[in-house]
């Protein structure tokens, strides 16, 4: 299919920040600090502009070394609002606020990662060793990210290179030989910056609590078709001509193979367990490609722009017994975004300032079947968006912002059109208190996936999706060194994508409701010590659906301390515990009457202990996940990994 005009034009708008250089504009870039800035869509301190009335958890570079993530979901797990899901896909699913992984959107240096299938992405494949900060915005998010995100966006800033060259190595192993090797080498000129990383690991499969009970399909030890290697790369390289220009370029790919676990479960009988499937994923790829530029027009205008390119090839098998012998089923998936964003924001002083942004994608999926018979698909769409946003302080503490922003999807056989809006406000009543709220009207088109995947129920006939989500909260700061937030939401969700059996193809719901509350505090009286906590309730609704009176898998209530100790000998210990309650499952689709079940709660227990040598050039480290071996499930009939002992060191130059 051929690309639309705008899609060139903006190509070339894109262009325009190379032109030019008026010596008295502002330096658009900060180069004594070390995340990559370009790739940021929405650019504002903590806590100012549209920050100021939204729900935004960051994620350090030092929070992850600390606590031994290694990929982002068990980065953000233990952030208020977040599900971590793991069911018969093979990589886990992040779940915001009850909406599933479809419905957030996720930005590694603002190249969109999600897929142009299902929109779906695998955090697993995003190493931690090259992310600088990782901004959560939960619920209602700014205008500027585009159509999605009705569950929130996570945005992965990367590191960049500062003056002197630096550099780190490190190797970690664990229960059942498993091995991770990681690297990185960065550095800086007065013109020029550079960050480049790598990522190897390997896993044979996750060993299971001793308290599983095995069945016809498992058995006790390590979990069957678990394993996975993943190899990743990271590149960005920055170019700054002159104070008024910086120029970024940022590679990303990533390479290996998993399995998908069958269900535990392999009983008819059973009206909970899914179908039994023998699944792997052969063979995958990714590449992502972005040029950034950003040009301080004048004193007053700032240019930013993104072109970006991004494919993901796949190569799925499917076998006809438990044994992964025989394929019956091969098929070779490729999709592809190319897309360019044009964002330029005007600061008129006390008066507040005005964004622009215009973008443009193309996506594209391909499906071709080399064992077996299935249907060979081609669909392609073009998603096109015109947003504003404005942000103003009429007076002192009181932040406003207003957006609005319109969205189409041009397929071969229709083209729809919707709009998104964003009111939002917060008024530091004290120095000590912050109060906000905000309201967004939010849209989502239905995936390529969702609209032509014949073998999964597609439905061409599908409406967007839309949310209303209200929020309000206040932070406080406390004595003795303590911080304290409280947000509570209200969204409602009509055309809620949902696969219908009844019908036999994919449906709109007629409206989901999901109410809650969520609740942080950090303390640091005691010099050293750091001590977090977090509550998050969450009441979902399915209100199209007789039987069902809540969303499946969608837990209501979750409790999570952390803490940790920075001895002045090098020594570090921390440990997290995250209790999970109240979680249901429903019968399969084609049961009736629908029945609910519920999954057992669980607590989990986290412990890594650090050691600093050679004047903190080395890091000798050991830990454990689920320290107390806590048999659970996050999706019904799939076992969950029991207690994970590891080590490892890395060295930093």
């Amino acid at each position: 299919m051929k690309q639309k005009p705008l899609l060139s034009t903006l190509a070339i708008l894109n262009l325009l920040p190379l032109l030019g250089s008026p010596a008295f504009a502002a330096q658009p870039e900060d180069s004594t600090s070390d995340r990559y800035n370009l790739g940021e869509i929405v650019v504002s301190a903590p806590g100012e502009g549209v920050q100021a009335t939204e729900t935004v958890r960051m994620v350090t570079a030092k929070d992850i070394e600390t606590s031994g993530a290694r990929t982002l979901d068990e980065a953000i797990a233990l952030l208020p609002g977040v599900n971590i899901r793991n069911g018969g896909e093979g990589v886990p699913r992040i779940d915001i606020r009850g909406f599933k992984t479809r419905h957030v959107v996720l930005l590694l240096d603002g190249i969109p990662l999600n897929s142009a299938f299902d929109q779906q992405f695998d955090p697993t494949a995003i190493s931690t060793e090259n992310i600088a900060e990782i901004k959560m915005t939960s619920g209602a998010s700014s205008i500027l990210y585009g159509q999605g995100g009705l569950g929130g966006v996570i945005n992965i800033i990367t590191k960049k290179g500062m003056q002197r060259t630096q550099g780190m190595v490190g190797v970690e192993t664990g229960d059942h030989e498993p091995y991770q090797a990681k690297a990185s080498v960065s550095g800086a000129s007065d013109r020029f910056n550079y960050f480049f990383s790598g990522n190897a690991q390997k896993v044979d499969g996750f060993p299971l609590s001793d308290d599983f009970r095995p069945t016809v399909e498992q058995g006790s030890g390590y979990r069957k078709n678990s394993d996975h290697e993943r190899n990743s790369l990271l590149g960005t390289v920055g170019f700054t001509p002159n104070q008024d220009l910086a120029l970024g370029l940022t590679v990303n790919y990533a390479q290996g193979s998993y399995g998908k676990p069958a269900t535990a479960i392999n009983d008819s009988a059973d009206l909970f367990a899914n179908t039994t499937k023998f699944q792997r994923v052969q063979d995958y790829s990714t590449l992502s490609l972005q040029l950034a530029g950003e040009y301080a027009a004048t004193q007053h205008l700032n240019l930013r722009g993104w072109t970006w390119f991004t494919q993901h090839d796949e190569l799925q098998n499917q076998y006809g017994s438990r044994d992964y012998a025989a394929v019956n089923l091969q098929q070779k998936a490729i999709s592809t975004i190319t897309g360019v964003t044009l964002q330029p924001k005007y600061d008129f002083g006390p008066a507040g300032s005005l964004a622009l942004s215009l973008s443009a994608e193309n996506d594209a999926w391909d499906t071709y079947t080399i064992i077996g018979t299935a249907d060979t698909e081609h669909p392609e769409q073009q998603i096109y968006s015109a947003g504003i946003e404005y942000e103003f302080s009429p007076l002192p503490g009181l932040n406003l912002v207003a957006g609005y922003g319109h969205y189409w999807q041009a397929r071969s056989e229709v083209t729809l059109d919707d709009y998104s809006a964003l009111f939002g406000a917060s008024y530091d009543l004290t120095a000590a208190t912050r109060l906000k709220a905000s309201f967004k009207r939010n849209v989502r088109f239905p995936s390529l996936g969702d609209l032509y995947d014949t073998f999964n129920n597609g439905n061409p006939q599908l409406l967007p999706e839309r949310s209303h989500t209200y929020e309000a909260g206040v932070d406080q700061k406390l004595p003795l060194e303590t911080t304290a937030a409280l947000t509570g939401f209200y969204t409602t969700v009509e055309n809620l994508v949902q696969t219908n059996q009844d019908v036999g193809r994919k449906v709109n719901l007629a409206e989901v409701r999901f109410a809650g509350a969520e609740l942080s505090v950090a303390n640091r009286a005691v010099k050293n010590l750091l001590l977090r906590g977090s509550y998050s309730y969450l009441h979902s609704e399915d209100r199209s659906r007789a039987g069902r009176e809540e969303q499946q898998y969608t837990p209501e209530h979750v409790i999570v301390l952390e803490g940790k100790y920075d001895c002045a000998c090098g020594f570090t210990p921390y440990a997290s515990v995250r209790y999970v309650g109240n979680q249901y499952a429903y019968t399969k689709n084609n049961v009736q009457p629908v029945q609910k079940a519920k999954l057992n709660d669980y607590t989990l227990v986290n412990l890594k202990l650090n050691q600093q040598v050679w004047g903190g050039k080395a890091n000798l480290y050991v830990g454990a996940d689920n320290l107390f071996d806590q048999n659970y499930e996050t999706s019904y009939g799939f076992p969950q990994p029991g207690r994970f002992v590891y080590g490892g060191v890395e060295f930093r130059l």
